[in-house]
């Protein structure tokens, strides 16, 4: 399992990190492996206010659909457009080109609330 140093984490297994004044979110490889092959994605539309654990999305696999949830409160300022074309991005690299989505946030302080890449790692071992 790979977890991002730069990252911090819901136990729902979503990510976020910190890019300029936005906030990238996606799912981490502990969500894709369990998931399996994504066969695809959909995502909440550029202008969505979304609060912290609003659904954001779904990603869909040969196992399983699961819904995505904001790691924080925001404005979705962009989405990864390549995902519809190729959902198996979020396996091969889910910290970097599988990413889901962007977010301007609006209440920095919840940054703070999300599990750190230690505390992560913890949680995820459990399951």
């Amino acid at each position: 399992m790979k977890i991002d140093p730069n990252c911090r984490y819901r136990s729902s297994h979503e990510y976020a990190r910190k890019d300029g004044d936005e906030i990238v979110v996606g799912i981490s490889d502990h969500a894709q492996e369990s998931l399996g092959d994504i066969v695809f994605v959909e995502l909440a539309e550029v202008g969505k206010t979304v609060a912290q654990g609003d659904a954001i999305g779904v990603v869909e696999s040969v196992k399983a659909a699961s819904d995505i949830y904001s790691p924080m409160s925001g404005t979705v300022v962009a989405v990864n457009g390549e995902l519809a074309g190729d959902p198996a991005l979020l396996n091969k690299d889910p910290y970097g080109r599988g990413w889901l989505v962007r977010i301007a946030p609006s209440k920095l302080p919840e940054w703070e609330g999300l599990l750190d890449p230690a505390a992560y790692e913890k949680e995820a071992a459990k399951e």
